[in-house]
């Protein structure tokens, strides 16, 4: 049976490759300032570094652009907070937002801010984002960049955007559902199209994950040789760590790693800082091209062949240092020969996931 995965996947794969455009870039100020102004939305134009200087820099964005005499109605609003407030982390089609549910509330660039999809009930061709109306749909869009032009009233949008209910928020499985459809697309065009295509496979093992660090293999890689990553893909996942390479690069030898794949986990063979001579490894394995892919709740890191099964993985030591979800605590107390990354989230699967 995994033979015959394995065979599948590669093969479609071999049709995204065939297809694929060329490598992704991130956006800059400049760049969106550009796109904006050429399309009419001079006031959003000008407010276009407040995307580039937040934590979501790299892109990519779907931004819902009200007009300059929208903005202008509001004398109080901030326009920079607007961008901010009206631009979705990921690509965001029309025909992929009709099929969200009434009332489907998504984050935003803002922090703690959540936009809300409607439509006419009466008329379900009408798309409306936070009350306004998507009147000039796919303005732009060039795979990283998408704009939709908004009709109507805009302003801030309140603290309370987030809440479903009564001590209700948006639950964290919708969006990392999101984030998995970003990550699958961007990779597909990257390179990594059997990666893309095995996310898909472990689509429900992942979409309960608070957020998740992925090692992959690209496709030439698999091509040469590296089929078993297929099939070993949930070893390749460290559940609920979002690790950045900046992150890895601090983690101390013999470090310990988990993975989906039960109790088998990963270790830090070499410590990073070690410089071109010696670069960090895990499980011997050099990691070759650091963020390939991130967003909000998701980080892929490019590998030249996948895990080895350590033969004798180095067994955790107790400690009086835990790691709380941050790699801040690597200095605040002395650290054993051995240190586990321990979860950040308890998953409550009340959605049935």
């Amino acid at each position: 049976m995994e033979n015959i995965l394995l065979k599948v996947v590669i093969l479609m794969a071999s049709f995204f490759i065939a297809s694929a455009l060329p490598s992704p870039f991130s956006p800059t100020a400049t760049m969106l300032g550009s796109i904006l102004r050429s399309l009419g939305f001079r006031e959003l134009s000008l407010a276009a570094h407040s995307l580039t200087d937040s934590p979501w820099s790299g892109g990519p964005y779907t931004i819902f652009a009200p007009t300059d005499a929208s903005i202008s109605v509001c004398g109080s609003c901030s326009v920079s907070r607007i961008l901010q407030e009206h631009t979705l982390p990921g690509v965001f089609s029309v025909n992929y937002l009709r099929t969200l549910a009434f009332g489907t509330k998504l984050e935003t660039m803002a922090p703690g801010r959540c936009i809300t999809v409607t439509s006419d009930l009466l008329n379900s061709t009408k798309l409306f984002i936070g009350g306004a109306e998507i009147d000039r749909p796919n303005l732009f869009n060039n795979g990283f960049v998408v704009v939709h032009g908004l009709s109507g009233f805009v302003s801030h949008l309140p603290a309370f955007s987030c809440i479903l209910g009564p001590a209700q928020a948006v639950p964290a499985f919708s969006i990392m559902r999101l984030m998995l459809r970003d990550a699958s697309t961007r990779l597909r065009i990257s390179g990594y199209s059997v990666l893309a295509l095995a996310l898909r496979v472990k689509y429900a093992d992942l979409a309960i994950l608070h957020n998740a660090t992925v090692f992959g293999v690209n496709d030439a890689a698999i091509f040469a040789g590296g089929q078993a990553y297929v099939r070993d893909v949930r070893f390749h996942v460290v559940p609920n760590h979002l690790l950045m390479d900046h992150d890895l690069e601090e983690l101390p030898a013999d470090t310990v790693l988990p993975t989906l794949e039960g109790n088998q986990t990963l270790a830090v063979t070499n410590a990073g800082g070690g410089g071109f001579l010696e670069p960090m490894r895990i499980n011997h394995v050099r990691i070759t091209s650091p963020n390939v892919v991130h967003n909000l709740k998701i980080v892929v890191h490019g590998l030249s062949k996948p895990f080895p099964h350590l033969n004798d993985p180095p067994a955790a030591e107790s400690s009086s240092c835990e790691i709380q979800g941050s790699m801040d605590g690597y200095e605040s107390c002395a650290l054993p020969s051995t240190l586990e990354i321990k979860s950040t989230a308890e998953i409550d699967d009340r959605h049935g996931f």
